[in-house]
């Protein structure tokens, strides 16, 4: 598992991901070889981070992960790598009703929501800054 992404102030999920999912995965799977590589970013640069998983028999698959949440991101591992327990545990989740199977995993939004209108001040309050 490679992972590649920027050194600050961007790819916040890929990030977040790091943070709380990566040492659960390393837990689970001590054999398992991650490289994670934070790239230096310049400010005109735009570059996506990407998850590269190689597996056993010789194949790779690359994720894009930019603009995912960690939970999205983790999500899409498993279901590249998780195997026949990962597909087992996502039909006894659905079976349950539990659905999504990883709570909180949302698309991040194209658009941020513009905040809600502003009522115009009344009475002195008016009159203050």
């Amino acid at each position: 598992l490679n992972l590649t992404l920027a050194a600050r102030n961007d790819h916040f999920g890929a990030r977040h991901f790091i943070k709380e999912e990566l040492p659960r995965i390393r837990y689970a799977n001590p054999e398992l070889n991650v490289k994670v590589n934070k790239v230096p970013r310049s400010v005109g640069d735009k570059w996506k981070a990407e998850m590269l998983l190689e597996f056993k028999n010789g194949s790779k698959k690359t994720v894009d992960v930019s603009e995912k949440w960690s939970t999205a991101i983790f999500e899409e591992l498993m279901d590249s790598a998780g195997g026949d327990r990962w597909r087992t545990f996502k039909a006894e989740r659905r079976a349950a009703g539990n659905d999504p199977v990883i709570p909180d995993v949302k698309p991040r939004p194209a658009q941020p929501t513009p905040p809600p209108p502003t009522t115009p001040k009344e009475g002195i309050a008016a009159a203050l800054p």
